[in-house]
């Protein structure tokens, strides 16, 4: 009797059909990845809601700055009138965006140098007394921020700072000083010992190792704070309302407030928002460009070694 052979049937289009393994290893990969997609979508949605929520304000304020408003200058047609009349307020805008600039800039300068130093000291040495200092100096951040601005006018008066950019810069970076030296000093934490005492051997004094070896290491520590104080700085206005009487000397938020009610008290919307667009852009601007050393700077603290 023939015994005819079965052979697995071969075609001319290609190789034979996959395995039954293979088609189901397919099938869970597809599962996978579908399961993967259902499960980040809430989270996608509810950050994407989230974003919306903070974006929708600006986005309202920057269209209403120039769309047409009944009792502006902008009252025909899209334009930029209600910047015209911000412009040529009292002193002008360019005056208080300088003032602000610089309240601003010497208030991240004085930031940064005094808790560089002032968390590299607290982390590195030992010396009597430096955790109840570091208490001390953190307790300041309990204190309300209003009711430390008269005794700080009285202050600022007898030493000749009252109604002075510069007296504005020294309170803000007052209150800056407690949160920034904090976060300096976990930056410094976490960078391991063994690097600033290479340096040392190498030859390095401790101003030398300080400078060139855990200087790059706390860069990002470094940033967070300088942007902390900036937008603190930039959009500060109790300091500037309580210590500065000189319209030529205000900041651009407290003329931004005076300019609501210019005119027998009634509000220009328009213009108050032209101001608020000029007072987010560097906000904004500054947090892009630093965002990701922003958010290793937080992270700098959260391991050490």
């Amino acid at each position: 009797m023939a015994i005819e052979s079965r052979s697995t049937p071969t075609t001319a289009d290609g190789p034979p059909s996959s395995s039954p393994g293979a088609s189901a290893g397919s099938k869970r990969s597809d599962g996978v990845t579908i399961a993967g997609i259902a499960l980040r979508t809430p989270y996608w949605v509810f950050t994407g809601a989230v974003g919306l929520i903070f974006l929708a304000p600006l986005v309202w304020t920057a269209v209403a700055s120039v769309s047409p408003l009944a009792g502006t200058n902008q009252v025909d047609g899209w334009g930029f009138g209600n910047y015209e009349t911000l412009s040529a307020y009292q002193a002008g805008i360019w005056r208080y965006l300088g003032n602000s600039a610089f309240v601003s800039l010497l208030t991240v300068a004085l930031t940064l140098t005094i808790s560089f130093l002032g968390g590299y000291a607290f982390a590195r040495f030992k010396f009597p007394g430096k955790n109840i200092l570091f208490l001390v100096t953190l307790a300041i951040l309990m204190v309300p921020y209003a009711t430390l601005l008269i005794p700080l006018y009285v202050l600022l008066n007898q030493v000749g700072l009252q109604n002075s950019l510069v007296g504005v810069a020294l309170v803000l970076t007052m209150f800056q000083l407690p949160f920034s030296t904090f976060l300096m000093r976990i930056s410094f934490e976490a960078v391991p010992r063994q690097l600033d005492e290479a340096a040392m051997v190498d030859g390095c004094s401790s101003f030398g190792a300080l400078w060139r070896v855990l200087l790059p290491a706390v860069k990002p520590g470094l940033i967070t704070v300088g942007l902390f104080a900036f937008l603190a700085a930039w959009n500060d206005f109790m300091a500037p309302l309580i210590l500065i009487n000189d319209t030529e000397r205000m900041t651009l938020p407290l003329a931004v407030s005076n300019l609501r009610g210019q005119v027998q008290g009634v509000v220009d919307y328009g213009a108050t928002e032209a101001g608020v667009v000029v007072l987010a852009l560097p906000c904004i601007v500054l947090f892009l460009l630093l965002q990701r050393h922003y958010v290793r700077g937080f992270m700098s603290g959260a391991l050490k070694g």
